[in-house]
């Protein structure tokens, strides 16, 4: 496999089709710049994350720095990512029609033998 370079990643545009088929733009978490933010930089800051290249400037640091929560994120790109990595990162809320597994139903023999019915004719 080629060595990634900090060129070659910044020229590649960032996808993620799991949580955002339609784009970061069409999804409405986003602004339009938030969106061009994660399109441009979103494969460089993935790749200075997980490790797969080291940070060479200054900028990638900045990048690394924000993503880990070490400082607030001060650019369009690193408030971007922080936004981006909370949105897919947040809990999954339940179904608004309840659960569906079936209640738990205990199985109760005894009959209550204090409750009389009376009827009059």
């Amino acid at each position: 496999m080629a060595k990634l370079t900090r060129e070659f990643l910044v020229k590649r545009m960032f996808k993620d089709t799991k949580n955002y088929p339609y784009g970061f733009s069409r999804s409405g978490d986003f602004s339009i710049s938030e969106s061009k933010a994660l399109s441009e930089y979103g494969c460089l800051i993935a790749a200075l994350v997980d490790g797969q290249i080291q940070p060479e400037t200054s900028d990638d640091n900045n990048l690394l720095a924000a993503a880990f929560g070490k400082k607030e994120p001060e650019g369009a790109a690193e408030k971007a990512w922080v936004k981006y990595q909370k949105r897919i990162n947040r809990p999954k809320l339940g179904s608004v029609y309840g659960n569906h597994r079936p209640a738990a139903v205990e199985d109760d023999d005894t009959v209550e033998d204090d409750l009389e019915v009376e009827i009059d004719d």
